[in-house]
């Protein structure tokens, strides 16, 4: 697949790395260079410096044959935002964007933009091991980051 992130903080960086020793073609975008460095030596993928919301450096990204647009910036606008161009301009078939504000990530999902609200599922996990004593998830996502060695 062609896989375009925007942010390449702890996630992104993360998610690109894994998609890419999967096989993956992908680009990282970010605003700042420093944030590559999160990448590793190891990553191969692409780097674009720029603004994820600018329809230039998308496409400079290849967002016109992405297979997929993740945006996982720190700030909710910038991720909503970008997944709707990367939705509507581009047509990109798999769209997500990482959301914080939990009435927010509703409302955009309601839109048909796939949503993740860190707040929500953190929270809930967090419940879910104080009340019952259990985590909820199938997989050990911290294993797996660690395995990847990457």
């Amino acid at each position: 697949m062609n896989i375009v992130i925007l942010g390449c903080g702890r996630v992104g960086s993360t998610l690109a790395r894994m998609m890419f020793k999967d096989g993956h073609n992908v680009t990282v975008i970010d605003l700042q260079g420093e944030a590559f460095r999160r990448l590793g030596p190891r990553y191969k993928g692409n780097r674009i410096i720029g603004n994820g919301i600018d329809e230039d450096v998308m496409r400079r990204a290849g967002i016109e044959n992405a297979d997929v647009f993740v945006a996982v910036t720190q700030g909710d606008n910038r991720n909503i935002m970008a997944s709707q161009i990367a939705q509507h301009v581009f047509h990109v078939p798999k769209v997500i964007a990482r959301i914080y504000d939990p009435v927010r990530a509703d409302r955009y999902r309601q839109l048909g933009i796939t949503t993740l609200c860190t707040t929500t599922i953190a929270s809930g996990l967090i419940r879910d091991f104080v009340t019952r004593d259990e985590w909820g998830l199938k997989r050990d996502y911290s294993r797996d980051y660690l395995e990847m060695n990457v």
